[in-house]
Protein backbone atom coordinates (compact mmCIF):
# COMPACT_ATOMS: atom_id res chain seq x y z
CA UNK A 1 0.00 0.00 0.00
CA UNK A 2 1.16 3.50 -0.93
CA UNK A 3 3.26 5.39 2.02
CA UNK A 4 1.00 8.38 1.32
CA UNK A 5 -2.24 6.45 2.29
CA UNK A 6 -0.79 4.50 5.21
CA UNK A 7 -0.25 7.80 6.73
CA UNK A 8 -3.62 9.38 6.06
CA UNK A 9 -5.25 6.51 7.62
CA UNK A 10 -2.77 7.01 10.91
CA UNK A 11 -3.47 10.67 10.87
CA UNK A 12 -7.33 9.57 10.85
CA UNK A 13 -6.92 7.53 13.39
CA UNK A 14 -5.27 10.01 15.58
CA UNK A 15 -7.66 12.34 14.54
CA UNK A 16 -10.78 10.36 15.98
CA UNK A 17 -8.81 10.32 19.21
CA UNK A 18 -8.28 13.65 19.02
CA UNK A 19 -11.66 14.25 18.31
CA UNK A 20 -10.23 16.91 16.14
CA UNK A 21 -13.45 16.76 13.79
CA UNK A 22 -12.42 19.39 10.95
CA UNK A 23 -9.16 16.83 10.49
CA UNK A 24 -11.46 13.87 11.02
CA UNK A 25 -14.23 14.62 8.19
CA UNK A 26 -11.31 16.25 6.09
CA UNK A 27 -9.04 13.11 6.25
CA UNK A 28 -12.48 11.13 6.07
CA UNK A 29 -12.92 12.64 2.22
CA UNK A 30 -9.92 12.42 1.19
CA UNK A 31 -9.57 8.68 1.81
CA UNK A 32 -13.21 8.21 0.41
CA UNK A 33 -12.13 9.62 -3.24
CA UNK A 34 -8.71 8.16 -2.99
CA UNK A 35 -11.04 4.55 -2.79
CA UNK A 36 -13.12 5.84 -5.36
CA UNK A 37 -10.02 6.61 -7.74
CA UNK A 38 -8.83 2.87 -7.04
CA UNK A 39 -12.03 1.02 -7.96
CA UNK A 40 -12.92 3.39 -10.72
CA UNK A 41 -12.38 1.75 -14.18
CA UNK A 42 -12.44 -1.90 -14.91
CA UNK A 43 -10.60 -3.09 -12.41
CA UNK A 44 -9.90 -2.31 -8.97
CA UNK A 45 -5.90 -1.22 -8.10
CA UNK A 46 -4.36 0.26 -5.70
CA UNK A 47 -2.64 3.44 -6.25
CA UNK A 48 1.01 4.54 -6.06
CA UNK A 49 1.62 7.82 -4.30
CA UNK A 50 2.18 9.82 -7.23
CA UNK A 51 -1.30 9.05 -7.70
CA UNK A 52 -2.15 9.12 -4.53
CA UNK A 53 -0.71 12.72 -4.12
CA UNK A 54 -2.70 13.87 -7.53
CA UNK A 55 -5.86 12.58 -5.84
CA UNK A 56 -5.23 15.58 -2.76
CA UNK A 57 -4.01 17.83 -5.18
CA UNK A 58 -7.68 17.85 -7.09
CA UNK A 59 -9.29 17.61 -4.19
CA UNK A 60 -7.21 20.71 -2.46
CA UNK A 61 -7.97 22.27 -5.50
CA UNK A 62 -11.63 21.75 -5.34
CA UNK A 63 -11.39 22.92 -1.81
CA UNK A 64 -10.19 26.36 -2.94
CA UNK A 65 -12.85 26.46 -5.52
CA UNK A 66 -15.30 26.25 -2.91
CA UNK A 67 -13.56 28.66 -1.02
CA UNK A 68 -13.68 31.41 -3.44
CA UNK A 69 -17.30 30.43 -4.13
CA UNK A 70 -18.33 30.94 -0.95
CA UNK A 71 -16.86 34.38 -0.19
CA UNK A 72 -18.08 35.86 -3.43
CA UNK A 73 -21.55 34.80 -2.54
CA UNK A 74 -20.77 36.29 1.04
CA UNK A 75 -20.63 32.93 3.23
CA UNK A 76 -17.68 33.57 5.03
CA UNK A 77 -18.46 30.78 7.76
CA UNK A 78 -18.30 27.65 4.71
CA UNK A 79 -15.54 29.82 2.89
CA UNK A 80 -13.42 29.01 6.59
CA UNK A 81 -14.54 25.76 6.84
CA UNK A 82 -13.37 25.07 3.23
CA UNK A 83 -9.85 26.83 3.95
CA UNK A 84 -9.45 24.46 6.85
CA UNK A 85 -10.19 21.44 5.16
CA UNK A 86 -7.24 22.76 2.53
CA UNK A 87 -4.82 23.85 4.70
CA UNK A 88 -5.44 19.98 6.27
CA UNK A 89 -4.81 18.47 2.66
CA UNK A 90 -2.09 21.03 1.96
CA UNK A 91 -0.34 19.22 4.83
CA UNK A 92 0.30 16.22 2.74
CA UNK A 93 1.17 17.37 -0.65
CA UNK A 94 4.78 18.67 -1.47
CA UNK A 95 5.80 22.46 -0.63
CA UNK A 96 5.05 24.46 -3.66
CA UNK A 97 7.78 26.08 -5.84
CA UNK A 98 8.04 29.73 -5.37
CA UNK A 99 8.00 32.18 -8.43
CA UNK A 100 11.63 31.83 -8.93
CA UNK A 101 12.18 28.40 -8.79
CA UNK A 102 8.76 27.86 -11.21
CA UNK A 103 10.88 30.68 -13.48
CA UNK A 104 14.52 28.45 -13.08
CA UNK A 105 12.07 25.40 -14.26
CA UNK A 106 10.57 27.16 -16.89
CA UNK A 107 13.81 28.24 -18.25
CA UNK A 108 15.28 24.52 -18.04
CA UNK A 109 11.99 23.67 -20.29
CA UNK A 110 12.54 26.28 -22.54
CA UNK A 111 16.42 25.20 -23.34
CA UNK A 112 15.19 21.46 -23.62
CA UNK A 113 12.72 22.67 -26.01
CA UNK A 114 15.39 24.86 -28.02
CA UNK A 115 18.11 22.16 -28.39
CA UNK A 116 15.09 19.88 -29.45
CA UNK A 117 13.97 22.52 -32.41
CA UNK A 118 17.69 24.42 -33.17
CA UNK A 119 15.48 27.05 -32.69
CA UNK A 120 13.84 29.36 -29.58
CA UNK A 121 10.42 28.37 -29.44
CA UNK A 122 7.68 30.92 -29.63
CA UNK A 123 3.81 30.46 -28.91
CA UNK A 124 3.26 27.86 -31.30
CA UNK A 125 5.72 25.70 -29.53
CA UNK A 126 3.95 26.37 -25.75
CA UNK A 127 2.42 22.89 -25.72
CA UNK A 128 5.90 21.55 -26.14
CA UNK A 129 7.27 23.71 -23.57
CA UNK A 130 4.56 22.93 -20.74
CA UNK A 131 4.92 18.84 -21.24
CA UNK A 132 8.68 20.01 -20.58
CA UNK A 133 7.77 21.65 -18.06
CA UNK A 134 5.04 19.83 -16.39
CA UNK A 135 7.27 16.46 -16.03
CA UNK A 136 9.86 19.00 -13.96
CA UNK A 137 7.56 20.46 -12.05
CA UNK A 138 5.57 16.99 -10.93
CA UNK A 139 2.62 18.77 -8.63
CA UNK A 140 4.71 21.18 -7.11
CA UNK A 141 2.96 24.08 -8.85
CA UNK A 142 -0.37 24.23 -10.27
CA UNK A 143 -0.96 24.40 -13.95
CA UNK A 144 -2.61 27.53 -14.14
CA UNK A 145 0.86 29.12 -12.98
CA UNK A 146 3.10 26.94 -15.09
CA UNK A 147 1.06 28.11 -18.40
CA UNK A 148 1.29 31.82 -17.11
CA UNK A 149 5.16 31.53 -16.68
CA UNK A 150 5.42 29.53 -19.95
CA UNK A 151 3.45 32.28 -21.44
CA UNK A 152 5.36 35.20 -20.03
CA UNK A 153 8.46 33.60 -20.95
CA UNK A 154 7.90 32.75 -24.51
CA UNK A 155 6.49 36.40 -25.25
Amino acid sequence: MAQLKEALKSDLVTALKAKDTTRLATLRMVLAAVTNEEVAGKEARELSDEEVQRVLTREAKKRKEAAEAFDSAGRTEQAAAERAEADVISEYLPQQLTDDELDAVVDEAVAEVTAQLGDAPGQRQMGQVMKAANAKVAGRAEGGRVAAAVRARLS
